[in-house]
């Protein structure tokens, strides 16, 4: 794709969603960063549902390291790989304790040392927390990339440097989630719904799906 297709690209989806945002429920750096950890695998949704109760009864890092690894299982438990999650999140967070007085550090090797934590992970936080122009690439913008022919690559890894390299700089805040919601919602995984796409046109993808 062209830089000019680009630029075009990102300006509709910035027109359609100006302030995107996660959709993640969160009121503090550290309950978005366990809510990410909690996501891998899973539905952001099925994560609010459980992180709803959790958060509500045990707000803080302080609160949620009391509960321990079983306590913590009852409250996540309809979220797949909740066992290993629930093991991650305790340890994370007594991490933060202990080092970083309880705070989310702003520092990708820092994040990246925590369990559970991973590029993608630590993207998210950086973006979202610390305003960086990260992109977290998931199963959406991985496609997305490849299927528009945005960024195509082989991995995620080659993806997300490819985007952040041909994303222009006005658009960096918000290249990641704009990608993320179009993916889940227009761009999907069997059935691209490329009959209300905005940037249908801008799309590599063929032959593109017509209208039900």
């Amino acid at each position: 794709m062209s830089p000019k297709k680009i630029r075009e690209f990102y300006s509709r989806l910035a027109q359609a969603n100006p302030e995107p945002a996660t959709e993640l429920a969160y009121k503090t750096p550290y309950q978005l960063l366990v809510a990410v950890v909690l996501s891998a695998q899973a539905t952001d949704k099925g994560v609010n549902r459980a992180t709803g109760p959790l958060f509500k009864a045990h707000p803080t890092p302080q609160a949620i390291a009391a509960l321990g690894v079983e306590k913590l299982m009852d409250y996540i438990q309809t979220i797949g790989l909740y066992k290993t999650k629930a093991k991650n999140v305790i340890a994370l967070t007594n991490i933060l304790l202990e080092q970083h007085g309880g705070k989310v550090p702003h520092d990708r090797e820092a994040l990246e040392a925590l369990p559970g934590v991973g590029r993608k992970t630590a993207n998210v936080v950086l973006n979202i927390v610390f305003g960086e122009p990260t992109i977290a690439v998931d199963t959406h913008i991985f496609r997305i990339g490849n299927r528009t022919g945005l960024a195509p690559g082989k991995d995620v890894r080659e993806v997300e440097d490819k985007l952040v390299k041909v994303t222009p700089k006005e658009f960096g805040l918000h290249a990641h989630h704009w990608l993320i919601l179009h993916g889940r919602y227009v761009c999907k995984a069997r059935t691209p719904e490329c009959w209300r796409c905005t940037v249908a046109d801008l799309c590599a993808h063929r032959p593109q799906t017509a209208a039900p």
